[in-house]
């Protein structure tokens, strides 16, 4: 099994819904990235996805598009992401990491090159917001030769020819984008996720996480009881942005609120 396997598999026998924090790499500046990872672990969190920095970043809202514009301006770049994880690893061997971001930084890296290079560093997942299953089949071959996840997205509008397409092709998790619009955007419906997110599992016993809206504990507590996973994001990034140039802050901030979020998505059971 590889790690996200392992731990998701772990966490449903404990009765719990997975908590997995999104940032972007080498924002605010790269020497944060890494402290930030354990210190999310630390609290709560049971994997990480952490996201590329891209210039056209056309799936996220203006919160994660300028997290990337902060992380460019240090010139990060998906090989610097690589040393990231491996820094991770030195001391954390178990937690998944997942990366997530656009196709063109793999395309010129190239499929194979990446594939080997992602799993050299110790990555479990790819999220790529840009690729569908019906094109992916370049990238699926060398990642699943490396024992990688490729996680597909799933959306409110997604039929239900795609729905069997996506989890065919995915492993790992599946990730429900819980709203119409962007990263960031507001207005979440728990009813009307757990009516989407039941719909997929007809399909599947892949674990279905889900992201987009979730802004607190409470949100994160309504979410955990109708899927597999939390995924939060924005917020967290936006306490790098209001905080830029103060580290310690940054953490705590965002250690605090993760902390939060585990304790209301844990007293759900």
């Amino acid at each position: 099994m590889s790690r996200i396997e392992t731990k998701l598999s772990q966490v449903k026998a404990e009765g719990k819904a997975a908590l997995i924090p999104y940032v972007t790499a080498g924002d605010s500046h790269p020497g944060l990235t890494v402290p930030l990872m354990h210190a999310m672990v630390n609290a709560g969190a049971d994997a990480i996805e952490l996201g590329v920095p891209f210039s056209d970043p056309m799936a996220d809202g203006p919160t994660i598009q300028l997290a990337c514009e902060r992380a460019l301006q240090h010139n990060v770049s998906l090989e610097d992401v690589f040393s990231m994880v491996k820094e991770f690893r030195q001391q954390d061997n178990e937690t998944p990491i997942i990366l997530m971001g656009y196709l063109n930084p793999l395309e010129a890296m190239g499929y194979d090159r990446f594939a080997v290079e992602a799993k050299a560093a110790g990555i479990d997942g790819m999220l790529t917001v840009d690729l569908p299953p019906e094109e992916a089949e370049d990238l699926l071959t060398p990642l699943k030769e490396q024992g990688i996840d490729a996680i597909f997205l799933l959306s409110p509008t997604t039929r239900q020819h795609r729905i069997e397409r996506i989890v065919a092709a995915g492993s790992g998790y599946l990730y429900y984008v819980s709203l119409k619009g962007v990263t960031g955007s507001n207005a979440l419906d728990v009813d009307d996720v757990k009516k989407h997110v039941d719909n997929i599992k007809q399909y599947t016993d892949i674990p279905v996480g889900v992201g987009f809206g979730i802004k607190d504990a409470e949100t994160a507590a309504a979410v955990a009881k109708v899927s597999d996973a939390v995924v939060v994001g924005s917020v967290l990034v936006k306490m790098i942005e209001e905080n830029v140039g103060d580290d310690a802050i940054i953490i705590d901030n965002i250690a605090g609120l993760l902390g939060d979020m585990r304790q209301a998505m844990d007293k759900t059971l």
